[in-house]
């Protein structure tokens, strides 16, 4: 019994994250971590807890529909461009500054199999097929999202309120962020549908421009 615990007072139960069976790499194995990484987005500058920069996003202003993922050295690790004048408008995420297909990190798109306008396929660059090899799915809030491992119940990460990750153990957690950019999208614009602003949203898209 702890000290000071009433007896027959139960001590709450601590939620755990197991490791997913293998490690998702997606931008390089040096982004993976062997605990759960919680990460803040403030102005597209992304810390840590600790409030350690460790990675921001930018855009050029000749190329708004163009942008940079950075590492905190401020080298290019993604950079990703919104393709618009298409059917099916999506996100193209490509290694550095590359516009290479061989360089082609994931696709993300709006899911075809849901009725639901958040709801975002991603594809990676090797895979022609039409099983996505992960979904966002929105969680309990119009804010918020889940990032699951292919068709699974098996969640890698977390999007909470448009400003917070929680990213699983052995998850490439650049990755999340490149595609927290792609997530972010899907909430301003359904936002715009719905009439509404999320601040969380507006911050972010008043850090484009004093991020230029």
């Amino acid at each position: 019994m702890a000290p000071g615990q009433a007896p027959g007072n139960p001590i709450p139960a601590m939620r755990t994250y197991p490791p997913v069976e293998h490690p998702v790499v997606v931008i390089g194995p040096q982004y993976l971590a062997q605990y759960p990484v919680e990460l803040a987005v403030n102005d597209f500058k992304v810390s840590d807890i600790n409030g350690t920069l460790v990675f921001r996003v930018q855009f050029k202003l000749s190329s708004i529909n163009r942008l940079f993922l950075k590492d905190a050295a401020g080298n290019t690790l993604v950079n990703l461009r919104k393709k618009i004048m298409t059917m099916h408008p999506r996100w193209e995420a490509f290694r550095g500054e590359s516009k290479e297909e061989n360089d082609l990190l994931f696709t993300a798109k709006k899911s075809k199999l849901s009725q639901s306008k958040t709801e975002v396929d991603v594809f990676l660059g090797n895979n022609k097929g039409e099983v996505p090899d992960f979904k966002v799915k929105e969680g309990y809030s119009k804010s918020s999202r889940c990032i699951l491992l292919r068709d699974s119940n098996t969640m890698i990460a977390q999007v909470h309120g448009g400003h917070t990750l929680a990213i699983m153990p052995n998850v490439d957690y650049a990755f999340i962020v490149a595609l927290l950019v792609v997530i972010l999208d899907g909430i301003k614009a359904n936002d715009h549908r719905e009439g509404a602003a999320l601040k969380g949203i507006n911050g972010v898209i008043d850090g484009f421009a004093s991020s230029a």
